[in-house]
């Protein structure tokens, strides 16, 4: 049986199945068999921040292996934005606003920034006054280790601080981490 005469068959069998019902309630059960056969994504929060697993990360122009690679990320730890699911697929946003499809499996939800435009300081105590331990050039990637108010803790190669949240790509406004 082809393709075509599967669909035939499977929306006359719609037809007859709902035969019986009142107005509007044949559309309904339609609506409601696409739905329980449409697969849901992780059930987190959409938009969300995530890092990149690995050094090479495909990135798609859809959600499937179908899909031709658009590029390829190489920074392992990155951080991306979670913008959209289908299914097991994510469509993910960089810092600079470029965007595609990877695999879930390729995404950890370890907190990562990057420096985007200009140089950042690293200060040892949550404050602007506060003795500077380090000057982050742009493109300069670390972990986020906590977030509250306007500043992060955050780690850097051997080297840990805090930064304002305004100086780094890789977390919300007021978004609080623990």
């Amino acid at each position: 049986m082809g393709i075509r005469s599967q669909v035939v068959l499977w929306a006359s069998l719609v037809a007859v199945a709902t035969l019986g019902l009142p107005a509007g309630a044949a559309a309904q059960a339609t609506n409601k068999s696409a739905i329980s056969q449409q697969r849901k994504g992780s059930g987190l929060p959409i938009p969300r921040f995530a890092s990149l697993r690995s050094d090479e990360i495909n990135v798609r122009t859809g959600p499937g292996t179908r899909y031709p690679v658009d590029w390829v990320f190489k920074r392992k730890g990155m951080p991306v934005e979670i913008v959209a699911e289908y299914e097991n697929w994510r469509k993910i946003r960089d810092w600079q606003g470029a965007s595609g499809w990877v695999h879930q499996s390729l995404l950890t939800g370890k907190r990562a920034f990057i420096v985007p435009a200009k140089p950042a300081s690293l200060h040892k105590t949550p404050a602007s006054s506060a003795e500077v331990v380090a000057k982050l050039e742009p493109e300069v990637m670390g972990e986020i280790r906590a977030c509250a108010g306007d500043w992060c803790r955050v780690k850097v190669a051997s080297v840990s601080g805090w930064i304002e949240r305004t100086a780094m790509w890789g977390v919300y406004k007021s978004e609080p981490i623990n």
